[in-house]
């Protein structure tokens, strides 16, 4: 359980050299409401880092984490509104880190799918530690709240993953 009250969890699943890592949140907002955070470039401050969408596939997106990370400048996969966004998570010759976020319409709001396919390697756990913490910045910033990254709450999520990596190598 993370020190905010919400749990840490995910589903991490190996296949050839890859892994598929998918992560969910239950939010009481509207599909639309939250599409416009995943994808106006003025939102994605708030959440993620400063940076611009051109909205429509093959659009760029550019994203600056200043010293705390490195520039993500890649196109969009796939983009049906308020359902269905992709893009890769990756900058220069890095590996390829593709990821999709689904909106499924709920009674309650939204249930948000965030999927990562990430090379097997040694950053499996913080790259799901740091999108845990980044959607947990997303649902207070749908709130109207302001929060800095969650660095306790990263550091438990990366342990948290790093366990659930290990379990499913041992599979």
């Amino acid at each position: 359980m993370g020190n905010d009250g919400s749990i840490i969890e995910g589903e991490i699943t190996k296949y050839d050299e890859r892994v598929s890592v998918k992560l969910e949140r239950r939010i009481d907002h509207a599909p639309e409401m939250v599409w416009r955070m995943l994808t106006d470039s003025v939102h994605l401050g708030q959440w993620l880092a400063p940076g611009s969408m051109e909205p429509r596939k093959g659009g760029r997106i550019q994203l600056d984490f200043g010293n705390s990370g490195t520039p993500i400048d890649c196109h969009i996969r796939a983009w049906e509104p308020n359902r269905l966004l992709a893009y890769s998570w990756s900058a220069g010759n890095d590996p390829e880190r593709p990821l999709t976020w689904t909106l499924t319409p709920t009674g309650q709001g939204t249930l948000l799918s965030l999927t990562l396919s990430l090379p097997d390697d040694d950053l499996v756990a913080i790259s799901c530690a740091g999108w845990d913490s980044h959607l947990e910045m997303l649902v207070a910033a749908l709130e109207g709240i302001s929060i800095s990254f969650p660095a306790a709450r990263f550091r438990e999520a990366r342990a948290v993953f790093q366990r659930l990596a290990e379990e499913q190598m041992a599979a």
